[in-house]
């Protein structure tokens, strides 16, 4: 074989073999790309993915905070419920205050001239009662008569020192009370003690106990007692300061006045 044909052999090889290697890189080239945008979809996919996580997250977050601002508002509700009705109560209450409030005016027009009555009765009456502690009834008397006319004692207070005079008159009534004084007897003071049995009797006896003597609402005077009862008044007066124990005992006793 010639040198010229040896050569053109070897030339149609090489051309072969560059004709190969150029089909091959032709081929390879598009699958490259193909890996390389696979490849970005899964990047791509997989960003995705963390930002749908991250999103649902959220969202899981936001529906919890909603659940709790929802429990909230249910338990708001039901508070501001009940300030609505202690709110209501108390209006209904203010109302029923204002009235009487309202009404105050009224019952002061009708308790102030009925307290001004009571002391005047009051006072009638001690001075036509019979005369044992005279001075602490009228005193007492008095002083309810300068209340009323203060501005310095509510309305309330006023009548209830009128009340407690009442009572202590009722007491009296219904009680057996010994105390020392003076008897004016002519003009001429006695030191006695008196006796005061309920509102039945009044007696007086001497200190020294040798004389006595019992008060006439008829005369509205004394008369002297016998001595009769000296022992019995003097039994009575110790008895009734706690000087000695309960006994029986005699008291002259004015007779009851007829009807009339």
């Amino acid at each position: 074989m010639s040198k010229v044909s040896k050569r053109t052999k070897i030339a149609s090889a090489l051309v072969g073999v560059l004709a190969i290697a150029s089909s091959n890189l032709a081929v390879a080239n598009p699958l490259s790309d193909v890996q390389k945008a696979d490849g970005k979809i899964h990047t791509s996919a997989a960003a995705s993915q963390k930002k749908v996580d991250k999103y649902f997250d959220q969202a899981q977050d936001l529906l919890i905070q909603y659940d709790s601002v929802a429990g909230e508002r249910e338990t708001l509700k039901d508070y501001n419920d009940y300030v609505a009705k202690l709110v209501a109560d108390q209006e209904t209450t203010m109302a029923a205050i204002q009235s009487d409030i309202d009404g105050v005016d009224a019952l002061r027009q009708g308790v102030v001239p009925l307290m001004f009555k009571m002391v005047d009765a009051l006072d009638k009456f001690v001075k036509l009662d019979l005369p044992f502690k005279t001075d602490v009834r009228e005193e007492r008397v008095q002083r309810l008569k300068e209340i009323l006319d203060s501005a310095e004692v509510t309305l309330a207070e006023k009548y209830r020192l009128i009340l407690d005079a009442y009572s202590i008159e009722r007491e009296y009534g219904t009680s057996t009370n010994a105390y020392e004084g003076k008897l004016n007897l002519g003009g001429k003071e006695v030191l006695v003690d008196f006796l005061q049995f309920g509102r039945v009797s009044l007696v007086a006896q001497s200190i020294d106990q040798k004389n006595a003597w019992v008060y006439n609402k008829e005369t509205k005077s004394w008369d002297e007692l016998n001595d009769g009862y000296l022992r019995n008044i003097t039994k009575a007066i110790r008895q009734a300061r706690g000087q000695a124990a309960p006994d029986m005992f005699a008291l002259p006793i004015p007779a009851a006045e007829a009807a009339k």
